[in-house]
């Protein structure tokens, strides 16, 4: 048997032969590395998904946004000409946009407004929509726009319709 000389108190307790008995606390640079390398691919597998998670969320709120601007236009007699006329001035959408809104004065839509792919106009009475992330879009449908369409029929992303 190896005798010790120093008592257990003693961190710096020595054998008989000369090694230490206890080793010094903490990591080496190698497991350092390892950990890192781990929490690195664990970020890189859950980033993309939190942007996912983020977007939908994001077209979630636009779409609730719609169907609240369209229950208070529903809900006169006539159209305003802005959203200002209801209150709804500044409201903007989840990317910072302001809201669209086009009435069509004479009871139908005007040539230019939004359709589909087949050119048929997505709305009767007005347009309302939000221009998306993208934050542009065209008489066509842009495929990251929240549109209104078959006269509030659809509210959701412009490429599912």
């Amino acid at each position: 048997m190896i005798a010790v000389i120093a008592s257990v108190s003693n961190p710096q307790a020595q054998r008989l032969d000369g090694t230490r008995l206890w080793a010094r606390a903490g990591f080496t640079l190698i497991e350092i590395l390892a950990v890192t390398a781990m929490i690195g691919a664990l970020a890189t597998l859950a980033i993309p998904k939190v942007q996912d998670a983020v977007e939908k969320a994001k077209v979630a709120r636009a779409i609730g946004d719609i169907r609240a601007l369209q229950t208070d236009l529903d809900g006169l007699d006539s159209l305003p000409a802005t959203l200002g006329v209801i209150g709804r001035a500044g409201v903007t959408d989840p990317w910072g946009n302001p809201y669209q809104y086009l009435p069509f004065p004479s009871g139908g839509p005007p040539a230019g407004a939004r359709s589909d792919r087949f050119g048929i106009p997505l709305n009767t009475r007005y347009d309302l929509y939000s221009m998306g992330k993208d934050q542009s879009s065209s008489g066509a449908l842009t495929s990251d726009d929240v549109v209104r369409a078959n006269d509030g029929g659809y509210i959701g992303l412009a490429s599912r319709f």
